[in-house]
C-alpha cells in the first residue's frame, strides 16, 4: 500500500547569520497521523514549525504540505493547516465566543456562529464564552487558541508545546482533542517537552538534533534502541559508590546518583538484562540492598540517551 504523506520535506536548511538552526532536516508524515517532534532545546523544532508553517522561508531544501508546495504555493498551504504556537494568540478584549467567530470569518467558514459553538464544547469553555478572554486562566486562554487553530477543520495541524501551563484535566482535554482528530483524518505535528505526551499520542516520533532527524520511529522502536532503567536503593550512604560500580559494569551505562533517596540508576545497553541477574550482582559485591528495580525504558530514558540530555550551547532562534 502506498504512503500519502501530509508534511515531507528533504534537506531544509535555515541560517541566521552564523548560526544554522536546520541542517538538512528530513521529515514524513503520513495522513492521519500524529508525529511528536522531539529534541533538546536549541535542537531546531520551533524553527522546523515556522518554517514549515510558512512563517519562515528556507535557505536550501524543499517541502510539501497536504501536497502542495511549501515555497511557490504559500498561501494555499497556509488555508490548509491550522498552528497553535507556543504563545497565546487570542483577542484579551473579546470574549471566548467573539474570538472564535472572528477566527471563523477571517476563514470564511459558513456557519461561524455554530462552529465557535461545537469548538467551545469540544474543549470545555462554555461556561466562560461570554465573559471577556483576558479574564480567563492561562489554561483556559490556551484552550482557546487551541480551538482557533481548527475553526477552519485543518488538514494539517501544528501544535507547538500545546499543553504549556495547563493542569492535568486542561492537558488530558488537548488530548482528548487530538486523539479525535486523528480519528477525523486530520493529521498533526506536535512538539512537546513532556515526553509521556508524546508517548500517549504519537504514532511516530523525530528526534531531532542539532538541526537533524537524528531518529525516527514509533515510541516502542525508540525505546527497543535502549536498555530497561536499573535502580538500587542502598541502606546507607557507604554503599552508593559500590552499587555504582556493579551498575556500571552491569548495564553499561552512566550510573547516577540520587544521594537524598540514596538510590542508583542507570539505563542499560544489554537489552538481556534481568531482574534476577542483576540482584545476583549486587549480592556478590556485598551491596546492602532496601530496593532494588528494573522496569522498561520510557521516552526519558530515549531522549537522555540519544541526545545526553543537556541543552545546546546555543539557543534554538525563533524569531
Amino acid at each position: 500500500m502506498t504512503t500519502t504523506y501530509a508534511v515531507l520535506s528533504e534537506g531544509l536548511e535555515k541560517r541566521f547569520g552564523e548560526v544554522r538552526a536546520l541542517r538538512g532536516l528530513d521529515l514524513a508524515v503520513a495522513e492521519g497521523t500524529v508525529c511528536g517532534l522531539l529534541g533538546p532545546n536549541g535542537a531546531g523544532k520551533t524553527t522546523a514549525v515556522r518554517l514549515l508553517t510558512t512563517l519562515l522561508r528556507p535557505d536550501a531544501g524543499s517541502a510539501r504540505i497536504a501536497g502542495l508546495d511549501l515555497v511557490r504555493e504559500a498561501a494555499a498551504v497556509r488555508r490548509r493547516i491550522g498552528v497553535a504556537g507556543q504563545d497565546v494568540s487570542v483577542d484579551g478584549d473579546l470574549t471566548g465566543r467573539e474570538n472564535l467567530r472572528l477566527f471563523a470569518r477571517l476563514h470564511r467558514v459558513r456557519d461561524a456562529a455554530g462552529r465557535a459553538d461545537a469548538l467551545l464544547e469540544r474543549f470545555g469553555l462554555t461556561g466562560a464564552a461570554d465573559r471577556p478572554a483576558s479574564t480567563w486562566s492561562g489554561g483556559m486562554r490556551r484552550r482557546l487558541d487551541l480551538a482557533a487553530s481548527l475553526v477552519q477543520r485543518p488538514d494539517v495541524l501544528f501544535l507547538d508545546e500545546p499543553t504549556t501551563g495547563l493542569d492535568p484535566a486542561g492537558r488530558g482535554r488537548v488530548w482528548e482533542a487530538v486523539r479525535a482528530l486523528r480519528e477525523e483524518g486530520t493529521t498533526v505535528l506536535l512538539t512537546t517537552q513532556y515526553l509521556e505526551e508524546a508517548d500517549r499520542l504519537a504514532d511516530d516520533i523525530v528526534l531531532v538534533d542539532r538541526g537533524r532527524a537524528a531518529h525516527t520511529g514509533s515510541p516502542a522502536e525508540l525505546k527497543a534502541l535502549v536498555g530497561a532503567h536499573a535502580e538500587a536503593v542502598v541502606t546507607g550512604p557507604d554503599a552508593m559508590a559500590g552499587a555504582a560500580a556493579v551498575l556500571d559494569h552491569l548495564t553499561g551505562g552512566v550510573p547516577v546518583l540520587d544521594h537524598e533517596r540514596l538510590a542508583v540508576g542507570a539505563v542499560s545497553t544489554d537489552p538481556t538484562l534481568t531482574l534476577p541477574r542483576l540482584v545476583r550482582a549486587l549480592d556478590a559485591a556485598g551491596v546492602p540492598l532496601a530496593d532494588v528495580s528494573l522496569r522498561p525504558p520510557t521516552l526519558d530514558d530515549v531522549f537522555l540517551r540519544l541526545t545526553g540530555g543537556t541543552e545546546k550551547e546555543i539557543e534554538e532562534i525563533t524569531a
